[in-house]
């Protein structure tokens, strides 16, 4: 017969139990859903199968299956599903090492396999439970921009995450009808049950099972109060201490907004951003022309107030931004109707030195090659001498220190 070590001296704590597993694990079952929903979200917004220059996951397969192409309204899109998405992980996290605890012995069980079927439920539990750190590790690591993961954030996280979620439906399928029994029995009142997870000796108690729940709860919500703050403007932004991108501006004037990856980092040359040498290869169907920071400034300009949200979770208020429209350039190469376009940068370090736009980005009106922001020409640090702004889109796609934009299908 199977038996856990609940006996051992450090498995005696009188808190495990069914019914605490079964609260945390409901809650659980709600956020990792959205988390998985906002992660696909997120995805979907790369528009990775454009031109296989976004696509960070070669060889998805069937994966891919929610494609489309990313909308433009509402403009903060992207700004509330990625920072609902970070924020929320972070959030969990608690919530998540409560519940393994709660469970430890069980994964100490002997003799450790019985059958066949508990071989493969002790085996969707390994996924489960390596899926989950794997994820939440990887999720935060990227978060405080400390990339120290081996290979690219991108395929590690996507198919981390469908390992991951594909183990915790499977659990979700054999252990939701025993936490529904429980939770029904704990509104009742009714004595909890023997069974591996209840200490048949406990230890002294230390703290109620209230108390736990408050603890675990008192300790995600203070995640939460400092680190949400980087999604919002104003004074909540200075409560997010635990992320890089919260605090005061790193500035001030009209250059003074976060930003993500500075000029220096990127390996720009301030030589080949003077009005002397840069030029902007633009081209399409007619052919290409190259155009000076003057010449741009020559053609029509137009306005449009939009944040930029990046995957790590962060986001700044509206800016207003200055430029000329890309469907306007893209009628300037003989593409008439507005078509997909690839971008490329200056930078020489760092992820999406190209990258690429749907058509119906580049036909959006607020769609710009920025040229000022909030009345003054972009610093070195936010694109100069030209950059991409898109509404809704993520912030690696709003490329700096553009250099040549490819209209066509891509």
């Amino acid at each position: 017969m199977a038996r856990s070590l609940l006996t051992a001296p450090r498995w005696r704590s009188p808190l495990r139990g069914p019914r605490f597993t079964a609260v945390l694990g409901t809650v659980l079952l709600a956020g990792v859903t959205v988390l998985f929903v906002t992660g696909l979200v997120s995805y979907a917004s790369y528009n990775p199968d454009l031109a296989r220059v976004n696509d960070k996951t070669p060889g998805k397969g069937i994966l891919g299956f929610y494609l489309f192409s990313w909308p433009t309204d509402p403009p903060w899109l992207y700004r509330l599903t990625q920072g609902v998405h970070v924020t929320l992980g972070l959030t969990l996290v608690p919530v998540l090492l409560a519940k393994l605890w709660s469970v430890l012995p069980r994964l100490f069980t002997v003799p450790p396999v019985r059958s066949l079927s508990h071989a493969l439920e002790r085996l969707s539990l390994l996924l489960l439970v390596g899926g989950a750190l794997f994820q939440f590790a990887t999720g935060i690591l990227n978060v405080q921009l400390d990339y120290v993961f081996p290979g690219s954030f991108y395929p590690l996280h996507f198919y981390g995450a469908w390992v991951f979620f594909g183990a915790f439906l499977a659990h979700v399928v054999l252990k939701m009808p025993v936490a529904l029994r429980n939770l029904r029995a704990m509104r009742r009142r009714e004595p909890e049950e023997p069974g591996d997870l209840v200490v048949p000796d406990p230890g002294a108690p230390t703290l109620t099972r209230r108390g736990a729940f408050g603890l675990v709860g008192g300790a995600s919500l203070l995640l939460f109060a400092t680190s949400a703050g980087r999604s919002f403007d104003g004074p909540l932004r200075q409560t997010a201490v635990l992320t890089p991108h919260g605090g005061p501006e790193p500035g001030t004037g009209p250059n003074g907004f976060q930003i993500n990856k500075t000029a220096a980092y990127a390996g720009i040359r301030p030589a080949e951003t003077t009005a002397e040498a840069w030029r902007l290869a633009v081209t399409g169907r007619s052919g290409t022309v190259r155009l000076s920071r003057a010449e741009l400034l020559d053609l029509p300009q137009h306005s449009a107030a939009l944040p930029i949200a990046c995957v790590e979770g962060w986001s700044t208020s509206d800016q207003w931004w200055r430029g000329v429209r890309l469907r306007d350039l893209a009628a300037l190469v003989g593409e008439e109707e507005p078509t997909d376009v690839l971008v490329e940068s200056l930078q020489r370090r760092g992820a999406f030195r190209k990258a690429a736009l749907r058509a119906n980005q580049v036909a959006d009106p607020r769609s710009l090659l920025a040229l000022a922001v909030n009345g003054e020409d972009l610093s070195p640090d936010h694109g100069h001498p030209a950059r991409i702004i898109v509404p809704a889109a993520p912030g690696v796609l709003n490329t700096k220190w553009v250099a040549r934009l490819t209209f066509g299908r891509l």
